[in-house]
């Protein structure tokens, strides 16, 4: 049994950071929400409770508090921010709105060494995002560390290993944040690192065999990195009782069914069934423009596909998805207190009810923590290292209502831009990149003539695990090339444009 963290979610935009944070130093923890029982806490028995920051203010009622049995359970807690803020108010301190609030970078000076801030220089830079301040410090604290602006950055129980930080050690703008959270959880709450992606295998293949028995399992593979991975891990613990199925939904990636078969013909005993539902898939979505309702649609018509081949099986009872942590994240806060972005049709969009068990192996990693697995478990890099794909396919890649022409028109500028990114050298300089279809359309010229043709978004962006981006600078030069091969060859598309914004406040994808 592995030490394990409980990081408890307040609402705050960097608690997935926090989480991304401590998986990097092998140390396995989880995401719950604040409200969850002290008997589920001590059920899941953490060796460390860390508490998030959160968009709500102390000063106000009803804001959010964890249940006060923590306060009892004699482990070490950290509090960020609004986490800090608690702490405080938990021993009677005040937490007033300040007039000198607190956003971007600022110099945290040490004033007083302990094993938090082992390692640190006495001034740090750390990243500050906060309009709330500490008014009153209780007794029972001790002051480590201030700022300009807050005199209590760093606090510290002295009697219990309780501590708070006003900033953020989890974003990337704190220089030694890693370290602090190091200190804390190695150097104070005597956990081992011993949760990687080797023991993660070894362990999902025991729990996998478990569950499933003697049964047979369908797995939605779609020859991305998440269902690849999924279906070797899985290939792994119950061998031919696992029955891969891909679906042409009519909304692949150019000639993705080709591609699939030779990139699987190294795993001959991997029987790959081939499934064309993308009529059904095209009706469904004909005259549909949402976002949301696309990924419901895509969501129950995928399951209804699972179900019907399942039909065609005996010993049929799981079903299996590539779903990870950021896809889960971003359908449903698990805090129930930040905003939903977005349904992934694998998590949000699914059916209430479903005649298939669902088995979900990577559902608490993130995408580079999926990539070692992959690797681990033989993968080839083409797989491994391919560019993230959503499940409902290109059909959120066509902003507006979905049809077969301007799918096709999307596979060819898709494969234009993956092609020259490839050619290039630039594949693996970006974390992903693909091409979107506008619903516009613009005046043109081509070949002398007046055009009025559709435009398309080049989107390429640099991330870790899919939380945050920013977009890549690609050359000026190569995205000429590839702007006017598109403009070229591809016939209705006339204009190209380049996406620069982030993430966030963009998402990745544009629905």
């Amino acid at each position: 049994m592995h030490n394990k963290v409980l990081i408890l979610d307040f609402g705050s935009q960097y608690t997935q950071l926090i989480a991304r944070n401590v998986r990097s130093l092998n140390i396995y923890c989880e995401i719950q929400p604040f409200r969850i029982s002290l008997e589920q806490i001590q059920s899941f028995a953490p060796k460390a409770i860390i508490l998030s920051g959160s968009p709500y203010s102390l000063s106000k009622k009803d804001s959010p508090k964890p249940n006060e049995g923590i306060w009892q359970l004699g482990i070490p807690i950290l509090g960020i921010c609004y986490g800090m803020q608690l702490l405080v108010t938990h021993y009677g301190g005040t937490i007033l709105p300040s007039n000198k609030r607190e956003y971007g970078s600022a110099i945290l000076n040490i004033v007083n060494y302990n094993e938090l801030l082992a390692g640190l220089k006495d001034r740090e830079e750390v990243w500050m995002s906060h309009s709330d301040a500490i008014s009153c410090l209780p007794e029972c604290f001790s002051v480590l560390a201030k700022t300009d602006k807050s005199p209590y950055a760093v606090i510290v129980h002295q009697k219990f290993p309780y501590y708070g930080l006003q900033f953020h050690p989890e974003v990337a703008d704190t220089k030694n944040g890693i370290k602090v959270l190091k200190n804390f959880l190695i150097k104070i709450g005597k956990i081992t690192a011993d949760w990687t992606p080797s023991t993660f295998i070894s362990e999902s293949i025991e729990k996998i065999r478990k569950q499933v028995g003697n049964q047979k399992v369908l797995l939605g593979l779609s020859g991305g990195v998440d269902s690849s991975v999924t279906a070797a891990l899985l290939y792994k613990a119950i061998g031919k009782q696992l029955l891969p199925i891909f679906v042409d939904t009519g909304l692949m990636r150019y000639n993705e069914a080709e591609r699939i078969k030779e990139t699987f013909s190294a795993y001959p005993d991997l029987n790959i069934r081939f499934v064309d539902a993308s009529n059904t898939f095209l009706s469904r979505l004909k005259g549909i423009s949402d976002p949301e309702t696309k990924r419901k649609i895509i969501g129950r018509t995928f399951i209804e596909v699972f179900e019907q081949a399942a039909s065609e099986y005996a010993g049929v009872h799981f079903l299996a998805q590539g779903t990870l942590y950021p896809d889960v994240i971003e359908s449903a806060s698990p805090a129930g207190l930040s905003a939903t972005i977005k349904s992934h049709h694998n998590v949000g969009g699914l059916p209430e009810k479903m005649n298939l068990v669902l088995i979900e192996p990577l559902r608490e990693l993130f995408k580079d923590e999926v990539r070692e697995v992959g690797t681990l478990l033989g993968l080839p890099d083409s797989i491994v290292q391919r560019h993230p794909f959503p499940g409902p396919g290109l059909a959120v890649r066509i902003i507006g209502a979905v049809n077969e022409e301007k799918v096709r028109l999307l596979q060819l500028a898709d494969e234009i831009f993956i092609s020259e990114l490839q050619k290039n050298g630039l594949y693996n300089r970006t974390w992903q990149a693909f091409v979107v279809l506008l619903p516009v359309r613009t005046v043109g010229v081509m070949g002398d003539e007046r055009s009025y043709d559709q435009v398309c978004a080049l989107r390429a962006v640099d991330s870790v695990d899919g939380m945050t981006a920013t977009f890549t600078p690609l050359p000026i030069k190569f995205l000429q090339k590839v702007a006017n091969r598109i403009c070229n060859e591809v016939k209705g598309i006339s204009r190209v444009v380049y996406d620069i914004s982030s993430k966030p406040p963009a998402t990745i994808e544009w629905e």
